[in-house]
């Protein structure tokens, strides 16, 4: 659950920094979000969400 919000709060900063920078269109976040909720509602969302806790783990596991 810490994961998925913290990927969801992410996302928004990002989408926020581009809509002030220009580079993405009101519209173009509107799609984007639309596309993340009916993208949930599939059988997909599952898979999805073990690939990005995987990625997470990964991640997690790097040393620098």
């Amino acid at each position: 659950m810490a994961i998925s919000i913290s990927a969801v709060l992410l996302l928004l900063i990002l989408a926020a920094i581009f809509m002030r920078m220009g580079g993405l269109k009101f519209s173009h976040a509107a799609v984007c979000v639309l596309l993340g909720f009916f993208l949930a509602g599939t059988s997909m969302a599952p898979t999805i969400a073990n690939g990005i806790s995987a990625t997470a783990g990964v991640v997690s596991n790097l040393r620098p």
